[in-house]
């Protein structure tokens, strides 16, 4: 049995013939041609029947110090260029800022509307997509001050222009609101700061008064009490006198009726008593005892009994009693407590209480035309761009060319490659 010998293969056949292969593109030129044109043409139709979109942007830079100094002088509140900057830059980046300039100038967002979306979903889209904040790279160095800016992206249907301007000054415009608000808070609280402290002075000036009428009416009353025991004991001191006087008169009125002693008398006329008719003589007598209580007779002593036994006070006889009754009679009264108690305007009488309303006074004379506060200088205003961003009609044109010529050449690869295949016999 034989078996059927296979022809012997062909190496040659598998191998590409560059210049048949060639010839054979060149004879399809104009099919590449074609196909080229008809890319080219459907990519310049898409470029210039595709919305443009533009960009614009706007930029912001620290206001002069000049224009912050009447906020910073008050010394409620202190702003410098470089954090308004900041602040203005989160107003730009938030959506609250974005939102509240959406929903009072609708009508500029307007032609976003489409069929199966509402205004408010095609804004959500827009305010994702187109912008974009821009800020300094905090790895360069080289920047001569700081900035900050918004970029936008739209098509030929809105007006971005006036949009990303509009968004500039409502965040400008709210920032300054916030200003206000934080400067009015501030003032407030420091107000309110300064009525606890008048609050809390007027107490300690009433606990302070209280206190020393206190402390006065009790040192009158202390004065008063050991000047009644004073007197009181001067008077018991006087009134043991007056009985001890009239002790010893009883003694000596009792002495001298013994003696017979009636009128004043002297031992020594008691012992010439019985010469008495001798001519007249004259005695001086130097005696530096006391001559006894009964020498001046019982007449004598007998009318001071009775008028030391009618005497009902021995207040005259003393003279410290009036000292003592004129300062009990001072201390009736303290003056010092009726004037402290007939102040009507205890205010002028609190030391501080003069620099706190003067301080409130300066805070309430504070009135700033905050919306005339610059907080930002625009260095860049947004202005309506000479072309769009995109499409870039040329660079399409000629991506079109490119592909329509790959396009066709491939083609033409695959034609002549179909056309070189042995057919089966």
């Amino acid at each position: 049995m034989y078996q059927n010998a296979q022809p012997p293969r062909d190496d040659k056949a598998d191998e590409i013939d560059l210049l048949a292969l060639f010839q054979s593109l060149w004879a399809q030129k104009y099919l590449i041609v074609a196909i080229t044109c008809v890319v080219a043409l459907c990519a310049g139709g898409y470029a210039f029947n595709v919305t443009p979109t533009y960009q614009v942007q706007s930029m912001l830079r620290p206001a002069p110090l000049k224009d912050l100094d009447e906020l910073n002088s008050t010394g409620v509140y202190s702003l410098t260029p470089e954090e308004a900057l900041s602040r203005v830059g989160a107003a730009l980046d938030s959506y609250g800022t974005r939102s509240q300039f959406f929903q009072s100038n609708r009508e500029l967002f307007s032609p976003l509307q489409s069929a199966g979306r509402s205004l408010e979903q095609a804004f959500e889209d827009f305010n994702a997509e187109r912008f974009t904040l821009i800020q300094p790279d905090p790895k360069k160095t080289d920047n001569l001050s700081p900035f900050v800016g918004l970029r936008l992206q739209y098509p030929d249907t809105i007006d971005g222009v006036a949009i990303l301007n509009g968004i500039v000054k409502q965040a400008i415009i709210d920032e300054r609101q916030r200003v206000a608000l934080d400067m009015e808070g501030v003032i407030q609280n420091r107000l309110n700061k300064i009525e606890r402290q008048m609050s809390a002075a007027r107490a300690s000036y009433e606990a302070k008064k209280e206190t020393r009428i206190a402390k006065l009416g009790e040192e009158d009353a202390l004065q008063r009490a050991i000047l009644q025991d004073e007197l009181k004991a001067l008077r018991v001191e006087l009134r043991t006198r007056r009985l001890n006087r009239i002790t010893q008169l009883n003694e000596a009125i009792g002495i001298a009726r013994a003696l017979g002693i009636t009128k004043p008398t002297n031992p020594t006329s008691m012992g010439d008593s019985a010469g008495a008719g001798q001519g007249n003589v004259f005695r001086t007598e130097v005696i530096s005892q006391q001559f006894p209580l009964h020498f001046m007779g019982s007449d004598a002593l007998e009318a001071e009994r009775d008028a030391l036994l009618k005497r009902r006070s021995d207040d005259h006889t003393e003279p410290q009693i009036a000292k003592i009754q004129n300062k009990l009679q001072m201390l009736e009264n303290n003056r010092q407590i009726e004037l402290i108690n007939s102040r009507q305007n205890e205010d002028l009488f609190l030391a501080k209480l003069a620099e706190m309303r003067e301080e409130a006074a300066r805070l309430k004379s504070i009135n700033l035309q905050l919306s005339e506060l610059n907080l930002v200088r625009i260095d860049q205003p947004a202005i309506q761009p000479l072309k769009p961003i995109k499409p870039k009609k040329m660079l399409i044109v000629a991506v079109g060319i490119v592909l329509g010529g790959m396009l066709g050449v491939f083609i033409a690869l695959i034609r002549a490659l179909v056309r070189q295949r042995p057919r089966p016999e």
